[in-house]
């Protein structure tokens, strides 16, 4: 072999060398890229739903509040003879409205503007809104000022799921999953860290320091979106020092069609498409497979939490020596567990969209089941409705997170951020259409006999 064969030789083996640890260290920060990614979506969606979790679980609470700041009812020892209703005068119900109408509304009248706000400003306002709802519920003395923060804490929730399931367009479909789980989350633990505080069995803290102590998620909240996760550099960034990135002038696909010549063009067209396509009402018509099964699943599961549950109290012997308020807590509990374990599973269980129809049909089964349990208090022990409960949520949690897996999956890549908002009121008109009911059927209920 000659000299300058075994120079080009030696040069490209160099050469290989060179590009190879290259590429390695592409692909190890590209994955590193993609697990913080990963790991923010499930805090984001941990963090966005804690306050409306925290709200629910302490709706018994925050219903039974004096001038004073104390609860009016609750007694913590259990009945060892039940033999009348312990109805409250107003239903639970009553704060799951609070919870969900101002997060609908948001769902509703945000698509109509919510483009011109740059996805950090609408962080700024979710974490905003959830701080002072703590603040407000946990200082209140009464039952108004409580349900004032109640509904901060539905603003910032409807802000946030509608802002970060359209900033989840904008990342792998892993992230949706990711999300989904991270609710399930938020569930579970913020059921579990209230219930634990505030039973008198273990830390017996008042819910008004519990609620308080709950201020470091915002804080969580803050450092997850701005530090941990990787923004894309095609999304619009806010400089503080200047006024005029405040707002987004114009839309996301107008500032990357804005490049000269015939990429520019065809881009602009494809935009003015997708708009049209937008306007068109089979679009909608189309997304109603995903939209009728979860309104009525989450109709299903929320008559159940906040409609009938509260009705329900097992005397000391059948209900592990649990006052009725703590019964009530581990109830919502167990129901997050399961929308937590059946959030996580998208990636081992995945529910074709034909199937959407029969969970909607078994949660409406379990709602009917439990009316007739508040009714008749025909089940023996606490720990078969525990077992039902833990069933319902696993019902609910699949219905959401298939659901959006599979728009991301089927819908059009132009449409998927479009789609994803519509989808996502779904879930809050089943819960409205629920608190609505919840409070007749609650008044009905408590004016009925004791049937044992």
């Amino acid at each position: 072999m000659s000299s300058s064969q075994e120079s080009d030789s030696l040069l490209n083996v160099s050469g290989q060398e060179d590009r190879e640890p290259s590429a390695n260290g592409r692909n190890a920060r590209q994955n590193r890229s993609t697990r913080r990614n990963l790991i923010s979506f499930w805090i984001l969606g941990l963090c966005n739903n804690f306050a409306y979790v925290i709200m629910l679980s302490a709706a018994k609470d925050i219903l039974e509040k004096e001038h004073d700041g104390h609860p009016a009812n609750s007694t913590s020892t259990c009945r060892e003879k039940i033999d009348d209703r312990h109805c409250q005068h107003l239903s639970t119900g009553s704060v799951l409205l609070a919870d969900i109408l101002p997060s609908l509304i948001v769902k509703i009248t945000a698509p109509l503007f919510i483009h011109h706000i740059p996805f950090g400003t609408r962080h700024l306002l979710t974490v905003l809104l959830q701080a002072s709802s703590f603040l407000l519920v946990a200082c209140s003395d009464n039952v108004a000022e409580a349900l004032t923060g109640v509904v901060f804490a539905s603003l910032g929730s409807g802000l946030g799921e509608i802002s970060y399931l359209a900033l989840a367009a904008h990342y792998p479909g892993d992230v949706v999953g990711a999300w989904s789980s991270g609710t399930g989350g938020s569930g579970i633990f913020g059921a579990l860290v209230y219930a634990t505080l505030t039973d008198s069995s273990t830390f017996n803290l008042t819910p008004r320091s519990t609620l308080m102590s709950m201020l470091i998620i915002p804080m969580i909240f803050c450092y997850t979106y701005w530090f941990l996760l990787r923004i894309p550099r095609s999304l619009h960034r806010v400089n503080i020092r200047d006024f005029r990135t405040y707002l987004v002038s114009h839309s996301v696909e107008e500032v990357e069609a804005s490049d000269t010549g015939e990429n520019g063009v065809l881009q602009d067209l494809s935009i003015n498409r997708t708009r049209n396509r937008r306007r068109d009402p089979r679009v909608v018509k189309s997304l109603l497979k995903y939209i009728i099964p979860l309104v009525l699943v989450y109709f299903g599961e929320y008559f159940i939490n906040q409609g009938l549950v509260e009705l329900l109290e097992f005397n000391c012997s059948y209900g592990f020596a649990m006052d009725a308020g703590s019964q009530y807590r581990w109830y919502q509990v167990l129901y997050q567990l399961g929308v937590f374990i059946s959030r996580s599973s998208s990636t081992v269980l995945t529910i074709p969209t034909a199937y959407f129809p029969l969970l909607a049909g078994l949660q409406l089964f379990n709602a009917v089941f439990f009316y007739l349990e508040a009714v008749y208090y025909f089940v023996p022990h606490i720990s078969i409705i525990f077992a039902i409960i833990v069933y319902e949520g696993l019902l609910g949690g699949s219905a959401y997170v298939n659901t959006f897996n599979s728009i991301h999956r089927e819908i059009p890549t132009e449409l998927k951020e479009y789609s994803m908002g519509v989808v996502s009121v779904s879930d809050s008109v089943g819960i409205v259409f629920a608190g609505f009911l919840a409070i007749p059927i609650h008044n009905y209920i408590c004016s009925l006999p004791l049937h044992l």
